[in-house]
């Protein structure tokens, strides 16, 4: 694949990963580069944090590989933004510098790995393809929340209430009584949640209203 330096990829077309890749060292940006492109990945190059920020957005998926020192902005510090702003792309860093309290901080800000230059391309390759594995994971979880939001928005405020209840075991009778309404009405409205939520019955809308809560923290 080609290597792009600036130029956007649009991911909505070719429905690929991108493997990003933010170092100062125009060296260690082409070898990881060509690495990452011999076994078929898309890959985009960049010179520091800000170029990389001024780039990103909240739509591309993919994974980082992240240099530690830099000038302007340090790859902590890019990771602590990407953070901040709820973005969970995979961070793998690369560095020169990997002593034990930068790796340590790196990792528990969620790093997937702080590998040291010379870096072993084997073991690189590894950690980008767990990388993307996890992303597309998250991606997968992320659109079936938006899918399950959606639906829950077509709800009247009725609709809502009786909806937390069946999806609490309530039953429909019992929602009646809760909710002075005639049995009837509560059957109505029952068959009108499932029906808005795309589910068969109150289990799977449990599942699915404890798919989206999972996905919000």
């Amino acid at each position: 694949m080609a290597i792009v330096e600036r130029e956007r990829i649009d991911q909505a077309a070719t429905g690929k990963p991108i493997v990003f890749i933010v170092d100062d060292d125009p060296d260690v940006r082409t070898a990881i580069s060509l690495l990452a492109s011999s076994v078929g990945l898309t890959v985009e190059v960049f010179s520091s944090a800000n170029a990389f920020l001024d780039h990103f957005n909240s739509g591309m998926f993919g994974c980082l590989i992240l240099d530690v020192r830099m000038p302007e902005m340090s790859g902590l510090e890019l990771q602590k933004v990407l953070r901040l702003s709820g973005n969970c792309l995979p961070i793998i860093f690369v560095s020169a510098h990997g002593d034990v309290p930068l790796a340590a901080q790196a990792l528990r800000a969620g790093a997937i790995d702080f590998l040291q230059k010379p870096f072993n391309p084997q073991m690189l390759l590894e950690r980008i393809y767990e990388s993307l594995a996890l992303n597309r994971n998250h991606q997968g979880r992320c659109a079936r929340a938006d899918q399950i939001q959606h639906c829950i928005s077509r709800l009247t405020e009725r609709e809502r209430e009786v909806m937390y209840l069946l999806a609490q075991g309530v039953s429909t009778k019992s929602i009646a009584v809760r909710l002075t309404i005639s049995p009837k009405t509560a059957e109505n409205h029952r068959a009108k949640v499932l029906n808005k939520m795309k589910v068969d019955n109150p289990t799977q809308l449990a599942r699915a209203l404890t798919e989206l809560e999972s996905s919000e923290h």
